[in-house]
């Protein structure tokens, strides 16, 4: 199998790094590992097709704890919790009726086209269930990952009693997101965390992006996140039309102004902004600089930048996306210069991705980089 492949060619065997191990996720003892760590209240680095996730027994309150406290993240930022496929339509009723009061009638032509997939659908939660992991809100984010090792994951653990598994980014928060093993350790090596942290290694990310996220509690569908699905895909299955988010949207993963940055303050820019941007460059401090960019646009800027290709198609540019950030961010630049992609309902994941890492901090004066100099 691919993926199978994929794990025995990247992973880390065993290694032991303070409360973190990593390990393939090459054979059926790490996927039995795997669920086992999330019924102990461990928490587990879970590849799924999106981006790596930091998961956790949706249900159980400590557990949800430690991914907060591991990643930094405000305990009222709700987490997306992550299922395992059902056959059919009344096995789906009869899981998700354990997490949702109810299914609106707009979710079923949804879950049938794009589950298993990169959909968060909103739904409402269940007073008594997943509290903590919906940051105490009356609704709750479900999805069923297509990655096989994140199916195989929650399937061994649905058996063992856990409904489903509360999942953000492994990174930590407001960070940019992980789409590789070896990322994930990199995030929480050497940190004191609450639980121990088990990485189970199955490859690079296929999308590279998050799920797009729709709430489908009212009367028509409202897209609060772009992602590999498009607004358009969403209103030719379900008939009707795509809101943009509402005054009274419930808070979701992703949604802060800031978010998915690089230590290295983030410039978004037209073409003609960007080329001007580093011809001002001097010699000595074009060393600082970093860009990410189409191979057209970077013949045209000044020797001694460090560069990285960014792919003309929207889905090879989402895949691509947060391992570019993170190895032009590795090289110690201060600054990372992006060409802002094209107008168009498949760029919207991407755009909404670079729009958040170049948003300064609330604290942070705008021409300011994260780190000093």
């Amino acid at each position: 199998m691919k993926w199978l492949k994929r794990c025995k060619q990247s992973s880390e065997f065993g290694i032991d790094v303070s409360t973190v191990r990593c390990i393939s996720a090459a054979s059926s003892a790490a996927i039995d590992e795997a669920a086992q760590a999330l019924v102990s209240g461990s928490l587990l680095g879970l590849p799924t097709e999106t981006v790596y996730g930091l998961a956790a027994d949706a249900n159980n309150a400590a557990a949800v704890a430690a991914i907060f406290a591991a990643k930094g993240r405000p305990a009222d930022h709700p987490l997306i919790v992550h299922v395992a496929p059902q056959p059919n339509r009344e096995a789906w009723n009869t899981m998700l009726a354990a997490l949702c009061d109810e299914v609106p009638a707009m979710a079923w032509p949804l879950i049938t086209a794009f589950w298993p997939g990169p959909l968060t659908l909103i739904l409402p939660r269940r007073p008594s269930v997943c509290s903590a992991a919906a940051g105490g809100q009356r609704t709750v984010g479900v999805r069923c990952p297509s990655h096989p090792v994140a199916q195989a994951v929650l399937k061994a653990a649905a058996t063992l009693g856990v409904m489903g598994a509360a999942a953000p980014s492994a990174n930590r928060f407001g960070r940019v997101s992980p789409t590789t093993a070896a990322h994930v350790v990199g995030e929480f090596e050497g940190r004191a965390l609450d639980a121990p942290l088990l990485v189970l290694d199955g490859g690079d990310c296929d999308v590279g992006i998050e799920s797009t996220i729709v709430d489908v509690c009212g009367p028509k569908p409202v897209l609060l996140r772009p992602g590999h699905i498009t607004a358009d895909e969403i209103a030719a299955v379900t008939g009707l039309e795509v809101l943009g988010v509402q005054k009274h949207s419930p808070q979701v993963s992703g949604s802060l102004a800031s978010h998915y940055a690089p230590e290295a303050r983030v410039h978004l820019c037209d073409v003609q902004t960007l080329q001007n941007s580093m011809a001002t460059l001097s010699s000595e401090s074009v060393r600082s600089h970093a860009v990410y960019a189409t191979p057209a646009l970077l013949k045209t800027l000044p020797v001694g930048l460090m560069t990285r290709e960014m792919a003309a198609d929207p889905e090879v540019c989402a895949h691509d996306l947060f391992a570019a950030l993170r190895a032009l961010d590795a090289t110690g630049v201060d600054h990372i210069w992006v060409e802002a992609p094209p107008v168009g309902l498949r760029w919207d994941g991407v755009r909404d991705r670079l729009k958040r890492a170049s948003a300064p901090l609330p604290t942070q004066p705008a021409g300011k980089a994260r780190h000093a100099p």
